[in-house]
């Protein structure tokens, strides 16, 4: 049976909240594997048509994100360039005939969660020298509505940290983005 298609909005900017699991048992997030992928969700964020409202990873087997998705009309070819240079280096030539590809691909939600978790899960195997999936289903995306439904959805990815018994008050959890922002003085605008 075909899997279902996402509901994605591409006419307006929007609010999805994302989730992702391991496929790993137990707690396979140690402090170096959640610095990169926060580093790795950090850096492809600046290069994708979208902000990063909200995320929390977690040691024991996921990731959540909250993300405000432009669209790709907001953008003009220019700046569309100006970030293909910047991800792959002025070395590297763009074609014009390239534009709608990577007009396509940066106003992609399902492309950005895809780099980040080919990325990570390249990492992850090399540095403990297995092979195989990391990521385990699909991963979930719903969007949401602006107003208490965003404040309430930011509170409950802020809060996991806290429900799981790790910290005794979300601030002091550097990999979300309360602590985030209270630790780094959101470093780099990230938030």
């Amino acid at each position: 049976m075909p899997r279902i298609a996402r509901f994605i909005r591409t006419d307006i900017p929007s609010i999805y909240h994302v989730i992702s699991r391991t496929a790993l048992p137990g707690f396979p997030l140690e402090v170096p594997e959640k610095d990169y992928l926060l580093d790795s969700i950090r850096k492809l964020s600046s290069f994708y048509f979208l902000d990063v409202l909200g995320f929390c990873v977690m040691s024991n087997h996921y990731f959540h994100l909250l993300t405000k998705m432009i669209p790709e009309t907001k953008y003009s070819d220019k700046q569309i360039q100006k970030r293909y240079e910047a991800f792959y280096g002025d070395d590297r030539v763009f074609a014009t005939g390239q534009l709608p590809a990577f007009r396509a691909k940066y106003s992609s939600l399902s492309e950005f969660i895809r780099e980040v978790k080919v990325g990570f899960a390249r990492f992850y195997n090399k540095r403990h020298n297995r092979r195989g999936y990391f990521w385990g289903d699909r991963v979930k995306s719903v969007i949401v509505d602006k107003g208490e439904t965003l404040v309430n959805c930011l509170a409950y990815i802020d809060l996991n940290p806290l429900r799981a018994g790790i910290v005794k008050r979300p601030e002091q959890y550097r990999w979300c983005s309360l602590g985030y922002h209270i630790q780094t003085d959101n470093k780099d605008d990230f938030l």
